[in-house]
C-alpha cells in the first residue's frame, strides 16, 4: 500500500481513515472489534473517532480493540473534543477547562497514555482561539497529545489559528476535518488552497454523502427502513435531498458502466483528489469496509474524473454538507429539498 505523508507532519497514514460513528451504535462491540481488525489487516493505520460517539461507547470499543491487538504504536489514533458530554454550562465547548478535562475522559477510555491527533470537534465563536490553542499546546508539551487539528472549521478560522500559533509560539495545527464529497465540493474553493500552501494534512468525512453516493436512496419512494433517513435525524434528512439523489442515481448508471459500485467510485473519486490526504470510511458492516478496502490503491481514470465534474462542477454543491455548521451559508441554484 501506498501510504500518504500527514501534512508537514512527517507521519505517513494509510489512504483511508477509519470511522468509528457506528461503533457502539447501529454496529455493536463484537462486529465493530471484526471491522477493526479486518481494517488494520487491509493495512488501514489510521483510526478516527470522537469523545461524543455514542456517549463515549465509540472511545471504549476502539481502546479495547487496540488492547487485543497488542498494536497500539503501529496505529495512527485521533480523537475529538467539543460536544456537549453532560448537562453543565461547561460540559461543551472549546474552553481550556472542558477541553483538559475531556482530554483525561478519552485516554481513560481508550486506555492509552496519549492520542496521536486531538481535534476540535468543531470551532467556536465564543472562545478565543488563543486560549483554546494554549490547552493543546500544554497537551502537547505534557504527551499526552501528539498532534491537534481542527474540524469542520472555516478557511479563515484555521488561518487564524495558525497565526496565532506563530506569534505566541504554540504548536499549530497540523489537520483539518472537512465534510467533502461529490455532492458537496466547497471546500475546494478556500480550504484546500489553504492547506495546501501551509502543509496541513485533510482528511475529510462522509465521502459517500451519507449513502446517497451508494444509490442506496431512489430518487422516487421511501427511504429504506434501516438507513440514516428513515430513522429521521433532522440533519440527515437534510442532506438526503432530491438533486443529491438525482446525482447519485446517475453516478451509480456511470459506476455501473465502468465496472464498479456507486460506492467505490465515490470514495475512489474523494480519495484522489487534490489536497485529501485520507477520506475517513465509516463502516457499519464488514461489506462496507470491503468495498473500500477493494480501491483503496486503484487510481481514478480520467473518464471517470470528467463525468464526475460534469455532475457537480468543481468548487460547487448540490447538498448542504456543512448543515451542522453556523458559518456556512447554503446558495445552491435549484430545489434543495
Amino acid at each position: 500500500m501506498e501510504y500518504r505523508p500527514f501534512g508537514r507532519t512527517g507521519v505517513m497514514v494509510s489512504p483511508f481513515c477509519l470511522g468509528t460513528l457506528n461503533f457502539g451504535g447501529p454496529t455493536d462491540e463484537g462486529a465493530s472489534m471484526a471491522i477493526i481488525e479486518r481494517a488494520v489487516a487491509g493495512g488501514i493505520n489510521f483510526i478516527d473517532v470522537a469523545n461524543s460517539y455514542n456517549k463515549g461507547e465509540s472511545e471504549r470499543i476502539v481502546g479495547r480493540a487496540l488492547k487485543q491487538m497488542g498494536n497500539r504504536d503501529q496505529i495512527f489514533l485521533a480523537t475529538k473534543v467539543f460536544n456537549a458530554m453532560g448537562g453543565g454550562p461547561n460540559d461543551r465547548g472549546l474552553s481550556r477547562l472542558h477541553i483538559l478535562r475531556e482530554c483525561e475522559n478519552s485516554l481513560r477510555r481508550l486506555q492509552v497514555d496519549h492520542v496521536d491527533l486531538y481535534q476540535l470537534h468543531r470551532v467556536s465563536f465564543e472562545v478565543p482561539q488563543d486560549e483554546t490553542l494554549r490547552a493543546l499546546d500544554d497537551l502537547v508539551r505534557a504527551g499526552k497529545v501528539r498532534y491537534f487539528g481542527s474540524s469542520t472549521f472555516p478557511a479563515w478560522k484555521v488561518m487564524e489559528g495558525l497565526a496565532i500559533s506563530e506569534r505566541l509560539g504554540l504548536n499549530r495545527y497540523v489537520s483539518e476535518q472537512p465534510p467533502y464529497n461529490l455532492l458537496d465540493r466547497r471546500i475546494e474553493n478556500e480550504l484546500i488552497p489553504l492547506a495546501q500552501a501551509h502543509g496541513l494534512a485533510i482528511m475529510s468525512w462522509s465521502p459517500l454523502a451519507a449513502g446517497v453516493l451508494t444509490g442506496r436512496y431512489p430518487v422516487e419512494g421511501p427511504m429504506p427502513e434501516d438507513s440514516r433517513g428513515a430513522r429521521g435525524a433532522r440533519v440527515w434528512v437534510e442532506r438526503i435531498s432530491r438533486s443529491g439523489r438525482q446525482v447519485g442515481e446517475k453516478l451509480a448508471e456511470h459506476a455501473e458502466r465502468r465496472g464498479m459500485t456507486a460506492a467505490q467510485l465515490a470514495l475512489l473519486w474523494v480519495k484522489e483528489q487534490p489536497g485529501i490526504t485520507a477520506p475517513i470510511i465509516g463502516p457499519r458492516t464488514q461489506e462496507h469496509l470491503e468495498a473500500a478496502l477493494s480501491v483503496i490503491d486503484k487510481k481514478l481514470e480520467h473518464e471517470d474524473a470528467a463525468f464526475c465534474d460534469s455532475l457537480v462542477p468543481p468548487g460547487s454543491a448540490v447538498v448542504d454538507y456543512h448543515n451542522t455548521s453556523r458559518w456556512m451559508k447554503m446558495r445552491l441554484g435549484g430545489e434543495e429539498s
